[in-house]
């Protein structure tokens, strides 16, 4: 592709470039362009451990009896708990030490989570009767998926320009090579 990096600069700019496969982590690492593809699977990332944490604190909540408020916030911090854990797996399986991991997790995973949190419990709350909804009922799940679902969608363009900062994901990219 390129020979060197002489000229290389000038097409950060052009519209497309972002595409090139391994150049789009490359810039993330560094700051500046990055993919839409880099944001998504950050934020997929991000939302597979918010989604697993909120599952599990509403089935806990709901089967502890709680109410409506405490099993969100339940939900809420288990979001953050497997957020982290996902991070933290991968981080530590590249070899580094727990303390550094630990960094380098609430870096990458505390904007995302807390945004991504603050939509998805938004529209369970704002959505008539979904906060009043049992697990073995539809609107339960639909309205989970509807909310997750727009969570992912305002999240990605966070996540994106997070990453094009050498902030957020970014900060992980160096461990998965």
């Amino acid at each position: 592709m390129h020979e060197g990096r002489e000229g290389h600069e000038g097409h950060e700019g052009r519209h497309g470039h972002e595409g090139h496969g391994h150049q789009g982590h490359a810039h993330a690492a560094a700051g500046g362009p990055v993919s839409w593809g880099t944001a998504t699977r950050a934020t997929l990332h991000c939302l597979t451990g918010c989604a697993i944490g909120e599952v599990l604190g509403m089935i806990i909540g709901t089967a502890l009896g709680w109410g409506n408020v405490q099993t969100m916030i339940l939900a809420i911090v288990l979001a953050f708990v497997f957020g982290y854990a996902l991070t933290l797996r991968g981080i530590l399986s590249a070899g580094v030490d727990l303390r550094t991991a630990v960094r380098v997790a609430l870096a990458a995973d505390t904007l995302s989570i807390a945004v991504m949190e603050l939509i998805d419990n938004g529209v369970i709350a704002l959505w008539p009767g979904a906060m009043d909804a049992h697990l073995s009922e539809p609107l339960f799940w639909i309205v989970l998926a509807i909310a997750l679902a727009a969570a992912f969608v305002i999240t990605t363009p966070v996540n994106k320009w997070m990453i094009g900062r050498g902030k957020g994901h970014a900060v992980v990219h160096q461990y998965h090579h």
